[in-house]
């Protein structure tokens, strides 16, 4: 048993996708260079740098996309088509311009300047007026665009704020951050759970991680507030946030929300047991002051900066938890936008922005819708005005009940993954893209690591000389910018349950992880130009940039720019064949980039195919989407994931996990080899 957890621990330390990078590098790889039109050259693209373009008579394999079905028309010159003509404007040859430099002068911060004060509303919240009013602008947007916009409806259940009221007793224990350290300490110190109420102060994890971990120790209710020590803002005010285990509606898991009558009554796995609320800082310090017990260590961690307070850990004294909350069917909007490719239209990059909040939701809500539609009327601008032809479609989403657990994006994949997982090849969320200055994050899907890389060595840093790469990242530049996904991610839902490449990132200030107004009535213009040194326009201008540019990369390569598979130290013996077909497969795809002529378009749709197959390959078949929603293998959550696998100490129930993790990732490699007769079957 120690041999096989260890073994599994180095196989999840060490796992990474091998390179599939197209662009010129450093590294020895071969590479290609790849252009838009026939003859033009890329100026500058020996360092690494953006794809450039000269304008071309266009010739175009025209597509129709919408959230039913996909249908492309051949158009030929000169000759009418069945059907809307689409007439490319006459573009007179010039200079070679980069894409990236044409797209960043369209995206200035005069530009944002204005945008964010169009979007800056006082109210949000899901499936309000005020929703529902900002969901038709983002959609005449579209539509000026000529972006053929359209919506999706979901109706979900929503907690809302009631006079109903809902009482729980027990004595009151305080916990920390709620990790599971954190409550082992407390049994330590014969400190009772079951049945008492937890006081946690927030961070760390998220609070429906809290909220679950203390149902698992038996805990009748959660309290959770914001200690001076993490949150630095004044004693009263309040968090918000919510405590699913999971996203999506959580009374449709597995399933859409189209229509609640069409499918029998169930709940999510991942909704709490037990009821949590929110307190001021002030109310826990009225708490804190009376709940007696023993002190904690020094050494534990648990001592947080209110004034004058032991954190003493109680036990002793009873408390009375009410909650005010009732569930209501809510009507949400998602707003939707394309931009279709002209060889591949049927392959799409999405690009997406919550669009709702609890308050203002500056940050979390207004600066990510705010660079949804000036990157969509930019790249528009882009294939109307200046010759661009992307390769691969472009959809721009905005989405509503994001507060509540990426609820309408989840709904979206719930409601169409039969299509999705295979059309879909990257999400970039615009979520939370600028929460400061002096600092850059990001998590991601291994496969788009090169891509986040070449992208940081390609854009201008806001604070400072030279590139993102250069001022954050120029030693050791995972270390500095990778962190894992979180579930709270919005971009979570689209790896972990979809098998989406997916990537997240963020502007911050230094030496933080978080933006310390968010979830709260703070999150406001004044606070984020304060965090970024009243630049706040600017910040997002880059951030618009940034994200860009990885779609530009996306939708323009000949070959797909991500990479694939290398998994290292696995054992036992039949799962480390089943690793082996993986590599080889990868070593496969890699040869057969080598070997190729990326001006055959069949034979590079048949290689990005087979690349595109390996996020989705690794969703484990093996379990229920409504029992366990986040699939993935490597970065899922549930028994069935490599990490559950190595802390298992049930014999019998390593073994059944163990045989279907390998035929999981066997899988995963066959799809990859794409042809039947080319399948490995060592193992």
């Amino acid at each position: 048993m120690d041999r096989v957890r260890s073994a599994f621990n180095s196989m999840i330390k060490s796992e990474r996708y091998s390179r599939f990078t197209l662009q010129p590098a450093d590294d020895g790889e071969t590479h290609v260079e790849v252009k838009l039109s026939d003859g033009a050259t890329e100026a500058g693209d020996q360092a690494g740098g953006s794809p450039s373009f000269r304008p071309a008579p266009p010739r175009y394999l025209l597509g129709y996309l919408c959230h039913h079905e996909t249908r492309e028309e051949s158009v030929n010159c000169g000759t009418e088509p069945e059907g809307k003509m689409v007439t490319p404007p006459v573009v007179a040859p010039t200079p070679e311009v980069p894409l990236y430099q044409l797209l960043t002068q369209k995206l200035t911060s005069r530009a944002f300047d204005k945008t964010l004060r169009d979007f800056d509303l006082p109210r949000r919240s899901a499936g309000s007026v005020e929703d529902r009013s900002l969901a038709n602008r983002i959609f005449d947007q579209f539509k000026k665009a000529e972006m053929e916009p359209w919506t999706d409806i979901h109706y979900v259940q929503l907690q809302m704020p009631d006079r109903c009221l809902q009482a729980y007793r027990g004595k009151l224990v305080y916990g920390n951050y709620g990790r599971q350290e954190d409550l082992d300490v407390l049994q330590k110190q014969n400190i009772e759970l079951k049945d008492n109420v937890l006081l946690l102060r927030a961070g760390k994890i998220s609070f429906a991680e809290q909220v679950d971990n203390a149902a698992t120790k038996g805990a009748s209710a959660v309290l959770i507030y914001p200690d001076v020590q993490d949150y630095k803002y004044v004693a009263d005010t309040e968090l918000y946030g919510h405590v699913h285990l999971g996203s999506g509606d959580p009374y449709t898991p597995g399933f859409p929300s189209f229509n609640h009558t069409q499918f029998p009554p169930t709940q999510s796995s991942g909704l709490p047991k037990i009821p949590a609320q929110t307190i001021t800082a002030k109310m826990a310090l009225a708490l804190l002051n009376k709940i007696g017990g023993p002190e904690p260590d020094a050494s534990s961690g648990f001592k947080g900066d209110l004034p004058s307070v032991a954190y003493s850990l109680g036990g002793s004294e009873n408390i009375t938890v009410e909650v005010n909350n009732v569930l209501v069917n809510q009507e949400i909007h998602n707003v939707f936008g394309v931009i279709k490719g002209f060889t591949d239209p049927d392959q799409y990059v999405v690009l997406g922005a919550q669009r709702d909040a609890w308050g203002e939701g500056f940050a979390k809500a207004t600066v990510g819708t705010s660079i949804l539609i000036e990157l969509a009327k930019a790249v528009r601008e882009m294939v109307e005005n200046d010759g661009f032809r992307p390769r691969r479609s472009l959809v721009f989403a905005s989405w509503s009940a994001g507060e509540y657990g990426s609820v309408g994006a989840t709904e979206w994949l719930e409601g169409y993954m039969s299509s999705i997982g295979k059309r879909v090849f990257t999400y970039i969320s615009l979520d939370g893209v600028v929460m400061g200055s002096g600092s850059f994050i990001a998590s991601a899907s291994p496969l788009l690591h090169s891509l986040l890389e070449n992208t940081m060595r390609e854009v201008k840093c806001p604070f400072g000389s030279g590139t993102v790469y250069d001022v954050v990242g120029a030693s050791n530049w995972e270390a500095k910018t990778l962190r894992p996904m979180s579930m709270d991610d919005p971009a979570y839902p689209f790896l972990a349950f979809s098998g989406i490449p997916s990537i997240s990132f963020h502007f911050i200030s230094p030496n933080t992880e978080a933006y310390t107004y968010y979830g709260t009535i703070l999150d406001n213009k004044e606070h984020l130009n304060y965090a970024t040194s009243h630049r706040t326009s600017e910040m997002v201008a880059s951030a618009a940039q940034f994200a860009g540019q990885m779609a530009l990369r996306l939708v323009h390569d000949h070959l797909l720019s991500l990479d694939s598979g290398q998994l290292k130290g696995v054992n036992p013996n039949w799962l480390n064949r089943a690793r082996g077909s993986f590599q080889r497969a990868a070593a496969s795809i890699k040869t057969d980039i080598q070997n190729t002529d990326l001006n055959d378009k069949e034979a590079c749709r048949i290689l990005n195919d087979r690349i595109m197959s390996v996020e989705h390959s690794l969703l484990s078949p093996y379990v229920s989407p409504i029992e366990t929603p986040f699939r993935h293998l490597l970065l899922g959550r549930g028994s069935h994931t490599l990490a559950s696998i190595a802390e298992t100490t049930d014999m019998g129930q390593l073994h059944i996990q163990l045989a279907l993790a390998t035929w999981n990732l066997q899988g995963c490699a066959n799809a990859m080899e794409g042809n039947l007769w080319d399948i490995d079957e060592e193992i």
